[in-house]
């Protein structure tokens, strides 16, 4: 027994030091994944302008370019200006999406018969582009911030109510029968059973969502817009300011990899009973 004890205990910290190794290794991979990225920008911009020519050197500029021209931008407070208002549009969409999903695929995912009433036409408009719905939004909404909302809210709506009716419809029903035999009432089957087994395809679906606000804003911001990255890069296109139009696109990954990463990081701290959470 004490020699068990003594090996769990030393087995321990090499665990522990397998884990920060994985997590250098981890770091580093990444690192060199974006040092390539940048290290093939700059040979194809110097490539280009010096040795094969295959267009006009302005249609690729350097990465040193694009940063000189964010620090304009930054200075002037244009692009502060721009990030705040793409943001503010992000996120009233993203959570007008997120409760009006969540609520609507978990109950749903409640009641067979509602999902029979409501899911084909979910699945009817889920396939149609949501850019093909703009231009009606600005004609129903009028072109101020409502219509922009509106339509970032539809667009991240479809993956969080999808991946969230999955998640509850789908729970194990050993689960469920194992509570509602320790005598656990219904509501309470939902809130300690039901709802924590779904949260992962929950979390999935809000990722899912908040990429696609994303993805949206910048058509959003094309129509109708004076403040936006959207209309930073539709504004740069206009007057054939490349690095501009790059730059505009350089900010809302960033963006998007950021709250992507705390979505993660998120799901980890709520999912700890998962041994596969992505920290």
């Amino acid at each position: 027994m004490t020699a068990a004890v003594d090996s769990w205990v030393a087995s321990e910290p090499t665990e522990k030091a397998r884990g920060n190794r994985e997590r250098r290794t981890a770091a580093l991979l990444r690192a060199t994944s974006i040092a390539l990225f940048f290290a093939i920008w700059y040979a194809a911009a110097i490539l280009n302008a010096n040795v094969f020519k295959i267009f006009n050197p302005m249609l690729l500029p350097a990465p040193h370019t694009v940063l000189i021209a964010g620090i304009e931008l930054v200075r002037s407070g244009e692009l502060q200006r721009d990030i705040v208002a793409s943001l503010s549009r992000v996120i009233q969409g993203f959570l007008l999406a997120a409760v009006v999903g969540v609520a609507a695929g978990t109950v749903a995912g409640r009641s067979r018969r509602l999902e029979y009433l409501i899911e084909p036409t979910f699945e009817l408009l889920r396939p149609i582009p949501p850019l093909a719905f703009l231009p009606m939004m600005v004609l129903w909404f009028g072109i101020g911030e409502t219509s922009k909302v509106v339509f970032i809210a539809y667009a991240g709506f479809f993956p969080i109510f999808t991946t969230t009716i999955e998640g509850i419809k789908y729970v194990d029903p050993l689960l469920i029968r194992a509570a509602a035999s320790l005598g656990a009432s219904e509501r309470d089957i939902f809130r300690y059973v039901v709802l924590p087994a779904a949260l992962p395809n929950i979390i999935t679906g809000l990722r899912l969502g908040f990429a696609l606000s994303f993805f949206v804003i910048v058509a959003a911001e094309f129509i109708a817009a004076d403040s936006g990255l959207g209309f930073l890069i539709n504004d740069a296109r206009t007057f054939f300011l490349v690095s501009n139009m790059l730059l505009g696109a350089a900010v809302i990954g960033i963006i998007g990899f950021t709250f992507n990463t705390l979505l993660r990081r998120l799901e980890a701290r709520v999912l700890r009973w998962r041994k596969d959470a992505r920290g």
